[in-house]
Formats: C-alpha cells, sequence, structure tokens
C-alpha cells in the first residue's frame, strides 16, 4: 500500500508554528505532504505584544479565544492540519528569586501524563516524521521545554504496544527533528545586510547577548530550500495578530533579498530509525516514497 508522506510538528503556544519551520510546512504542503500541527497550549497566559492592539479592551479580555482563532487562520493560510492538546499555558516567570509556576499549569504535568494525548494523535495521524525543540527548549520557555520532553517521550511510546494501551493502534514515527527557526547564523546574516544598508537592526543586543554569554550554535543537519514559501510564512505570522505587528522589525529585510542571503530553515536531527546521510536537505530524506504498513 502506497502511503502519503506525513509531517507533525509540535509546539508549545499558537504562533510557534508560524514562526519556526513555517516555510518548510507550506512547502511540504505544496509537495503533497500531509501536515499536521499539535499545539500543546491556548498560549491564555501570554500577553498581546502588538502595540497597535494592547490597551484594547476586547482583545484583552478574551485572549484565549482570540488566539484561538488567530490559530485558524494562519492553518487556512499555511494549508496545514491543527490539533490542541488542551493543556493552560505556563507563563514565563520573571524575577530573582523566579516565583513558581501557576497550579495546573502545563509545565507541573506529569511527563507520562502529559505525553498520551500526544501518543494517542500520533498513532491517528501516523507521522513518518516529527518536529519539535531541542533540549533547551529554543529559550528557557517552561512549556518549550516541556514541549521538547513530551514529544521526545510520545516518539519512543507511540510505537509500543504495552505504552498507552487504550489510546490507539501503535504507530512507530520513523525520524524527529528539533527546529532551529532563528538560528544565530540567520540572525548574524540579517543583522549584516541591515547594518550595511544603513538600517536599524532589531538583532543587535540578541547578537551582543549570544557573545557574551559565549553560547554555541547548535549543529544543523538539514537545510530545507524553502525561499519560494517566505510569503506564505509571514502571511501566516501576521495571522496572529495580538503577537506580531506587521510595521515590526521582524519584517525590516525584504523577502527578495532574505532569499538571496538566507534561503533556508535549518534543522536537527535528534533521532532517526532509518539510514540517511549528512547533511541533508530533506526531512524525508532515507524514507522511502512506498511507505507500508
Amino acid at each position: 500500500m502506497t502511503e502519503q508522506l506525513r509531517l507533525m510538528a509540535v509546539h508549545a503556544h499558537p504562533d510557534d508554528e508560524s514562526s519556526k519551520g513555517a516555510a518548510s510546512m507550506a512547502k511540504y504542503v505544496a509537495e503533497g505532504v500531509d501536515v499536521l500541527v499539535a499545539t500543546c497550549t491556548g498560549g491564555e497566559r501570554g500577553s498581546v505584544l502588538n502595540p497597535k492592539l494592547q490597551g484594547n479592551p476586547e482583545v484583552e479580555a478574551n485572549l484565549p479565544q482570540v488566539r484561538r482563532k488567530e490559530m485558524d487562520a494562519a492553518r487556512e493560510i499555511l494549508g496545514i492540519k491543527h490539533a490542541w492538546l488542551g493543556f493552560v499555558d505556563s507563563g514565563l516567570p520573571e524575577g530573582d528569586p523566579l516565583p513558581p509556576l501557576p497550579e495546573g499549569c502545563f509545565a507541573l504535568v506529569p511527563v507520562e501524563e502529559a505525553a498520551e494525548p500526544l501518543v494517542r494523535l500520533i498513532r491517528e495521524f501516523r507521522p513518518h516524521v516529527i518536529t519539535t525543540y531541542d533540549e533547551t527548549g529554543g529559550y528557557p520557555h517552561p512549556d518549550h521545554i516541556m514541549t521538547h520532553t513530551i514529544t521526545m517521550a510520545a516518539f519512543e511510546a507511540a510505537g509500543d504496544p504495552a505504552a498507552y494501551p487504550e489510546s490507539g493502534e501503535p504507530w512507530q514515527p520513523l525520524k524527529v527533528y528539533y527546529n532551529h527557526g532563528m538560528s544565530m547564523a540567520r540572525i548574524r546574516a540579517l543583522h549584516a545586510y541591515l547594518m550595511e544598508h544603513g538600517h536599524e537592526s532589531p538583532f543587535g543586543e540578541w547578537i551582543a547577548d549570544w557573545d557574551k554569554e559565549g553560547r554555541r550554535e547548535r549543529e544543523f543537519t538539514t537545510r530545507v530550500q524553502c525561499a519560494d514559501w517566505f510569503d506564505v510564512r509571514d502571511g501566516a505570522l501576521i495571522a496572529h495578530a495580538t503577537q506580531i505587528d506587521p510595521d515590526g522589525p521582524w519584517f525590516l529585510v525584504p523577502l527578495d533579498v532574505q532569499r538571496e542571503i538566507w534561503p533556508t530553515e535549518e534543522y536537527e536531527l535528534a533521532r532517526s530509525l532509518v539510514d540517511t546521510s549528512l547533511p541533508e536537505d530533506d526531512l524525508f530524506a532515507g524514507i522511502t516514497v512506498d511507505i507500508t504498513v
């Protein structure tokens, strides 16, 4: 039986899917791949980041519902399927010392319990490839770190008949990747362009902090050529209107310039059950077209 290739991206909050790997997903959709985004939380404890909507009482009073509508709009733009895992946003604790996380939030759910809805979804959708965050979460938000944790647990459990026997027929994904939607190499390239052309760069402080901390870039194993879908990515980002200002600094670099200086999205292969050669240019490298079940 010939199967359609399937890709699942697991994210923490609505809007994460549009800022991390969105152009890749749009490219795969255009090529006939079935793509599903699983969003762990509703972003209930997020803030209105777009200054144009800050202070809007209707938006701020109904932020969870607004963010769901934004996610649906982004889903349509990207051409993907979408599922909510149903957990509650943990918020981003700030201060010294950090305050405790709120009771009942995603990051405090026991891993075995939190992984179950994702295991069930994997068994229903049967992805060949899964993408998520690395063990740092990409940045230290507790929901991003928890998303990594349950994704890796679910990758291992979904194909095990003894694990979560009430949660569907076993299905083993073949590869799992960490996405690096805003790699420091890409940020440096965009920063250099802006500075060379006399523009203010939003990336200078970010780069300075990175260098001051002596942080190292993650290893990229896979670069997906997806420049033709950058406009789709940006459309999906802008659909998250409470989070993204369309006139903001993220859109300073023209798309034609981005396509020229950085036409890819980067991934790190974390686990593979098929043979593949690194570096790759395709998340499905090593997976044959004829998938038999």
